[in-house]
């Protein structure tokens, strides 16, 4: 049997060549995917720490990506 995880509300993170990342969040945490990751990074207790979370993930040296709920 596979778990599921219900997504409540979704950001994707764009850059300058487009979409970078998501943060997904499910219940009371937020999940931090880069857009090649097969599964979640890690699992953050607000917005901003898993916004701080994927620029982290980003390259060295990668502009703060625009964050835009959808």
């Amino acid at each position: 049997m596979s778990e599921s995880t219900t997504v409540e509300q979704r950001w994707v993170a764009f850059g300058p060549a487009g979409a970078v990342g998501t943060i997904h969040r499910t219940g009371e945490t937020f999940q931090v995917k880069l857009v090649d990751d097969a599964d979640y990074r890690g699992s953050y207790p607000s917005l901003d720490v898993a916004k701080s979370a994927l620029h982290a993930a980003l390259t060295p040296g990668s502009e703060w990506p625009d964050f835009r709920e959808h």
